[in-house]
């Protein structure tokens, strides 16, 4: 036996078990008067001790609201969505929309596990087999129970549009801030392609300004009574488009890169932004242009490209990127100044731009 086989028998395992929850699940759903555990048994081809195993585990673990009366089990009303009648296209698109969310996050989702088995009902079976794989793989991450019980605490207040209250700790971003307390209307959840974390994205009362708040950090969630409406005119999803990523709380910023030759048809053929534009210099390389809302996330890409990319504005973005690169050229013993002073001297464009706006900060996870 290879020694990948033991891993694969688990990852099955997992699987079986979460297909056998959805059958439970349905049947449940399909008999809103209650249903037996042995009438369940029957239907699913298990034993009646099964039964009772995996309903407690789905009421326990996957959070679902099961009530049982004289021996007869049930779901609670609003415990599932209308069905969807999607298209082969559409599932396919969804199917690859949860696999760049299975990328995205670092945690064990139930919920996107459960996802996963649900569209593996309606798939081929060759995308199946990769959902199947899929499924393995994010199995396989540790459980994290305080990080599922605040993920749906914050969903259902997003959902319900109710005030939710917070203890948020941003200690391992700043060492010196203290964790609190704060009441948060919820704008959005949102994931990162960047650091494969959740986002909150909503109105911090404590603060009266909108801030974003990484989930992964909020230790403690609890939904209050208090409901709230949108603000007029109030769009979160078009207001993240001006979002390097998921923070788009900053006012925005343009910023230009340039592309050496070498990769300057790599850098074209995707668009990074909304707001981009591209133009092919004369010597091969490729000028890049976008509006985005502050300089931390789009910096984060820009240091990606290594010296093959050149900021050209905005200034305080281009002195912060070649301060991190010396720093970097100095922890492989290279002999290059860590401080680029903020008079560093900028290509024309930089040099003719207006004066030198004051250094813009992320107010994410505040």
């Amino acid at each position: 036996m290879s020694g990948s086989e033991p891993s694969t028998e688990r990852g099955s395992v997992k699987w079986d078990r979460a297909a056998r929850y959805l059958k439970v699940a349905s049947i449940l759903h399909a008999h809103p008067e209650g249903i037996s555990a042995q009438d369940i048994a029957d239907r699913i081809g298990a034993s009646k001790r099964t039964v009772y195993r995996d309903l407690r585990a789905m009421d326990e673990e996957a959070g679902l609201p099961i009530w049982q009366d004289a021996g007869r089990w049930g779901l609670e009303k609003g415990a599932f969505l209308p069905p969807l009648a999607l298209t082969l296209h559409e599932a396919m698109t969804l199917f690859l929309a949860s696999r760049v969310l299975a990328k995205a996050s670092d945690e064990h989702d139930t919920e996107l596990i459960g996802a996963f088995v649900k569209l593996a009902q309606i798939l081929p079976p060759v995308l199946a087999e990769h959902v199947q794989a899929t499924v393995d793989a994010v199995a396989g991450i540790p459980r994290n129970d305080r990080f599922t019980r605040v993920f749906r605490v914050l969903t259902e207040a997003w959902a319900n549009r109710r005030v939710v209250e917070i203890e948020y700790d941003p200690s391992a971003y700043d060492p010196t801030r203290e964790r609190r307390r704060t009441r948060v209307r919820p704008f959005a959840i949102e994931p990162s392609a960047l650091t494969h974390a959740l986002y909150l994205i909503g109105w911090d009362e404590a603060r009266s300004a909108r801030r974003t708040f990484k989930i992964e950090r909020i230790t403690d969630a609890v939904l209050t009574p208090q409901t709230f409406e949108p603000a007029d005119g109030a769009a979160p999803a078009r207001e993240l488009l001006r979002a390097w990523d998921v923070m788009s709380d900053e006012p925005p910023v343009r910023v230009v890169v340039r592309f050496a030759p070498s990769v300057a048809k790599r850098a074209a053929e995707t668009r990074w932004h909304p707001s981009q534009e591209i133009e092919a210099q004369a010597d091969g390389s490729l000028r890049w242009s976008g509006l985005v809302a502050g300089l931390r996330e789009i910096r984060i890409w820009i240091l990606g490209w290594g010296a093959d990319a050149e900021v050209l504005e905005p200034r305080e973005l281009r002195t912060e990127v070649a301060a991190e690169l010396s720093r970097a050229a100095n922890a492989y013993g290279l002999s290059v100044p860590v401080e680029v002073p903020s008079s560093v001297v900028a290509p024309a464009e930089v040099t003719s731009a207006p004066p030198r706006r004051a250094a813009s900060r992320s107010r994410a996870n505040q």
